[in-house]
């Protein structure tokens, strides 16, 4: 990639904008500069990009592909700047072109391509990858609407349509030449051939092209670039002995509707019977083109015999949905490969490998058998021979397990079970963080790790260190680099050099300035965005994620109510101001999330403008949170709330990311604040709450009432029954449903069971950012540790550990 001086790339940004547009410079818009800026970092791109398939090709190497139904990519414009060694020169020459830099990215709609961290997780895998050098390539859907656009309307969350699309996204490659054929329903014949092997036909299917759009995977600084292959649904025009039924068939739109719909949402609703088949149409229909496509690669790139597809080929299945990957290939392989079960089986079981997310029941899928069957007949009979395969070798060769064959079994109480499917028909079953795994491994998945123990391992998320220090907190980045040199933005581990400096008062202060510097930033957007002046001098205390019960943004909110109403009874109380900053979307259908969004707003509505509050105490909702968004919230945050149920948040990453930010962690020994409390102890985080094996206890023997805190927590009691009389609210009945459903289900949660030492952490939380020095020693203290959970950490451990990759470095 060529060097690009400030003054030749604002003269080439004239060139393209008088080329392409007619336009001279100081006629262009925000939006006319920011393609221009596009078109040029993407022809910088093309060469390495060509380049580096070229040399995959060449040399014949191992390539990993990760299968998932989200990536979380949000804008690309400063990410590719940046990893082509351009950022610094294109913010230098839009400031002499009179713009300012961070209108022309915004012009960039964020590609909202995922729900959260599932995402965000698969987004920074890519980024690895490349900046790694290793040969590795995502596979998704090209969803015409991403995840829906938030607006809070009286409080209210309503989703409108995420139309990422309506401009052009300068980043993709329609690849058309390379469109796969997929079949649904149709009736599946099966003949006897002269071999006496059985073959099978799938006929008289609906049928769907599956169109890729490649989007490049730029590497830090090193010429790799790999690809993100986006598949989009597209009607299917039969060949020319059907001409003649392409105009009736163009033409009935009820038709092609429903095939682009397949592609037109992530997640769409599935509280309907239609709108759950839609969803697994789409998880076939990334598997099945994705699939079709690593085979024809495979034989085009390596001329080797499939039964060594394995030795080349490893694909990574991100959670369930793709589980269908396993049947797929199988079918695949034998159908139309003319592979035996067993040689099709040894290949398919060689290439998978399957990463669980969580232990929640909801995300553990299972499909009912008649939708299986009826939209994917061949598919459904395949795995209904892996289940009669492998609940017959229980049978036979592990007679202790037999009474557990119910439990086991792919195929059980008349659904498809996807998780097991993806044990069974997997080489390897990875955790995403060390207390996960352990839950897996002993508890909900113990059936299949005692059967096969060598396949269960842990791989602990990561998040990239480039996008989420260096790029979202500059001035940061900047500062670190000058204390300790640039080699920390390769080598994230050796952020830990930062520990030298950690009594360094003058440089202290510089880590303050720089936190100062950016929660005024974030004031200053939050005034804009809402009209609300926050103190950047008091504590910003965040939660970024999806509103989910089990996340317990109700606990956080509890606590804000709690404050309030020690306020009104004291309005003279001596406390640090606090500013509450959430972020959070609740899926559409599920109602208590949607409510406690309401109630934060409510909250929020009643606490900004009470003047008894004096500004002591803020509490601000940001609609429609994205990447883009949080690049903004967390290099401000002083504290990082991580206060899921124990046992419940399989990882988490933005208590990775506001860790690298110099964020505080008030959170529960859960997920991957166990291992962040591994490193910087009790003294640098704020640990409270019930531990995973106390919540697992509760739910397996009892013994807790919610009733019995409320009857004798006089703060609890008041914030409840504020709720049940409509205090927080414009009518009595608005958040009885909080109410009933913390003392009528028995608080499931354990929010009000973990209530007073959430309080207590809080109180030692003021205590501490009351001394100063020792807050930012405790602040650089995270940072220096955070090295650990970059992305690329954990990437060399999935290439080592279960890929089997090998890096490719331009030298070579």
């Amino acid at each position: 990639m060529q060097p690009y001086t400030a003054d030749g790339l604002k003269d080439e940004i004239a060139r393209r904008l008088q080329v392409d547009k007619g336009q001279k410079l100081e006629e262009a818009s925000p939006k006319d500069v920011y393609y221009a800026l596009a078109s040029i970092v993407h022809g910088e791109i093309m060469p390495s990009w060509n380049k580096t398939q070229q040399k995959y090709k060449d040399k014949k190497a191992k390539q990993v592909y990760y299968l998932s139904m989200e990536f979380l990519i949000g804008s690309l414009i400063k990410s590719n700047l940046l990893n082509c060694g351009m950022l610094n020169q294109t913010i230098e020459a839009l400031r002499k072109m009179g713009f300012h830099p961070e209108e022309i990215f915004a012009q960039e709609q964020d590609a909202a391509l995922g729900n959260g961290g599932l995402g965000r997780l698969a987004a920074c895998f890519l980024d690895s990858l490349s900046s790694l050098d290793y040969p590795g390539h995502g596979h998704g859907i090209r969803y015409r609407y991403g995840l829906f656009e938030q607006r809070i309307i009286h409080g209210n969350q309503v989703e409108l349509p995420d139309y990422w699309l309506k401009d052009a996204y300068p980043w993709e490659n329609r690849k058309e030449e390379e469109a796969i054929l997929i079949h649904f329903r149709g009736e599946v014949h099966m003949f006897k051939k002269n071999d006496g092997s059985l073959e099978f036909k799938h006929e008289n299917t609906d049928k769907v092209m599956a169109v890729p759009y490649d989007i490049p995977v730029v590497g830090y600084q090193n010429s790799t670039v790999n690809t993100l292959r986006l598949w989009s649904a597209e009607p299917y025009f039969p060949p020319e002995e059907n001409e003649g039924q392409e105009d009736d068939f163009y033409h009935d739109l009820e038709h092609q509707h429903s095939i682009e719909q397949i592609t037109g949402f992530l997640y769409p609703d599935d509280s309907n019977i239609e709108g759950k088949e839609l969803r697994l149409k789409q998880q076939y229909f990334l598997v099945s083109s994705s699939i079709q496509n690593i085979i024809r690669q495979f034989k085009e790139n390596y001329q080797l015999p499939l039964s060594r597809l394995p030795e080349k080929v490893v694909i990574q299945i991100n959670d369930t949905h793709p589980s269908l990957g396993i049947p797929e290939m199988m079918r695949v392989l034998m159908d139309e490969e003319n592979l035996s079960w067993d040689a099709a089986w040894k290949v398919t079981t060689g290439a998978f490998a399957y990463t669980n997310h969580t232990t929640l029941s909801e995300a553990l899928e299972t499909w009912p058998v008649e939708m299986t069957e009826g939209l994917l007949p061949r598919i459904y009979m395949i795995i209904h021979e892996i289940n009669e395969r492998f609940c017959r070798d229980l049978w036979f060769n592990h007679k202790e397990k037999r009474e557990e064959i119910p439990q086991l079994a792919v195929i059980a109480d008349g659904r498809v079970h996807m998780a097991r499917l993806a044990i069974v028909g997997s080489f390897s079953v990875n955790g995403v963080a060390r207390i996960h795994t352990e839950i897996l491994k002993n508890q909900e998945m113990s059936g299949f790790y005692s059967l096969y123990p060598k396949k269960f391992n842990n791989k602990t998320n990561g998040i990239t260190h480039r996008r989420w220090l260096l790029q979202a907190n500059p001035g940061l980045a900047g500062l670190i680099t000058d204390v300790i040199g640039p080699n920390w933005i390769r080598r994230p581990k050796q952020l830990i050099s930062l520990m030298k400096y950690t009594k360094d008062r003058p440089l202290l202060e510089k880590f303050a300035s720089a936190k100062q510097q950016n929660k005024q930033a974030l004031a200053n957007f939050i005034h804009q965005r809402t009209g609300i002046a926050v103190d950047p001098h008091s504590i910003f205390d965040v939660q970024i994620k999806r509103l989910h019960e089990y996340k317990r943004q109700l606990l956080n909110i509890f606590h804000v109510i709690y404050l309030y109403n020690e306020l009104k009874d004291n309005p003279q109380l001596d406390v640090v101001p606090r500013t509450f900053i959430f972020g959070a979307k609740a899926a559409p259908s599920y109602y208590l999330a949607k409510e406690i969004i309401k109630l934060i707003n409510t909250v929020a509505s009643i606490v900004n403008y009470d003047k008894d509050v004096k500004d002591k105490l803020k509490v601000i909702f940001l609609e429609n949170y994205n990447v883009s968004l949080a690049e903004k919230i967390i290099p401000a945050a002083d504290i990082s709330e991580q206060i899921s149920t124990a046992s419940k948040e399989a990882s988490g990453t933005g208590n990775m990311k506001m860790m690298m930010n110099g964020a505080l962690t008030i959170g529960t020994m859960d997920g991957a604040n166990i291992e962040i409390h591994d490193l910087v102890g009790d003294d640098n985080m704020f640990i409270f709450g019930l531990s995973a094996e106390q919540v697992m206890d509760y739910y397996r023997h009892g013994g807790y009432s919610a009733t019995d805190i409320y009857n004798t927590d006089d703060r609890v009691k008041r914030i409840l029954d504020q709720l049940k009389l409509g205090e927080f609210g414009s009518q009595e009945i608005e958040f009885k449903d909080i109410y009933y459903n913390i003392l009528s289900h028995n608080d499931p949660y354990f929010v009000l069971k973990d209530f007073e030492p959430y309080m207590e952490a809080h109180e030692i939380v003021e205590r501490t950012y009351r001394d100063t020095y020792s807050w930012l020693q405790k602040s650089v203290t995270n940072i220096a540790y955070s090295g650990k959970f970059s992305s690329d950490h954990t990437i060399q451990q999935y290439a080592t550990g279960i890929w089997n990759l090998k890096q490719f470095k331009e030298k070579e």
